[in-house]
This record gives C-alpha cells, sequence and structure tokens, in this order.
C-alpha cells in the first residue's frame, strides 16, 4: 500500500489515497478537515463549512458526492441563487496545483469521495 499517505490530527493517523481523499470516510471531523485543508494550503471560514456541511448532507441522502451541476443546483436550492452559481464556489474553493474543480476539493475537504464524472 504505498500509494497510501497519512494525516496526523489528535494523534491519530488519517490514511488517504493517493489523490488526497480519505480512504476511511469514517475518519472525517472538522479538525481532519482543517487538516486536509491546510496541507493544500487553504483557510477554511463560515462559508466553506456551510458548502462542506451541505455536501455532506447531499452524500448522506444519495450516497455520492455531486459533480459540479448537482452541486451548483443543491446549494441554490438550499441557500439561495447569491451562493448558487459557479462563481462562487470558484472563489471559495478556487483550483489547486491538479487544476481541480471546486466540486472535487470541496468533497475531499469534506472527507467524501471523488465526485464522479468531475475532472
Amino acid at each position: 500500500m504505498t500509494d497510501t499517505s497519512f494525516l496526523t490530527v489528535d494523534d491519530t493517523q488519517i490514511a488517504l489515497d493517493p489523490e488526497g481523499y480519505l480512504v476511511s470516510l469514517e475518519q472525517w471531523s472538522e479538525p481532519v478537515a482543517e487538516a486536509l485543508a491546510q496541507r493544500e494550503q487553504r483557510q477554511l471560514d463560515e462559508r466553506h463549512w456551510e458548502i462542506l456541511a451541505l455536501l455532506r448532507d447531499f452524500y448522506a441522502r444519495y450516497e455520492l458526492s455531486p459533480a459540479m451541476r448537482p452541486l451548483i443546483k443543491a446549494i441554490k436550492q438550499q441557500l439561495g441563487d447569491a451562493k448558487g452559481s459557479s462563481l462562487y464556489l470558484m472563489t471559495l474553493f478556487p483550483e489547486g496545483a491538479h487544476s481541480e474543480s471546486p466540486a472535487r476539493i470541496a468533497a475531499r475537504l469534506a472527507g467524501l469521495p471523488k465526485p464522479t464524472n468531475c475532472h
């Protein structure tokens, strides 16, 4: 299992896959999200937490991580038009080193699997 890396949070080793997603979704917590964000040089504020909570709720209901369009639709329905746009998400989760979509970045920080059909 040489492709696995680890993140240490509160003396607990958290296994990550090669793309930085949690190997065990049950290990997610807010401190884990903070550590994942720091690893990517991201700073989380209440706007990020609102999206991460929405994502975790979406996953609990549908057992999948939404790609960009379904994520925007869910945000628009729950948080309103001002936040339900790709521009808003790109502001919160600007692409990293691998030109990832905001949906992939947010899913990773929310401790969820990588969205399907999401580049």
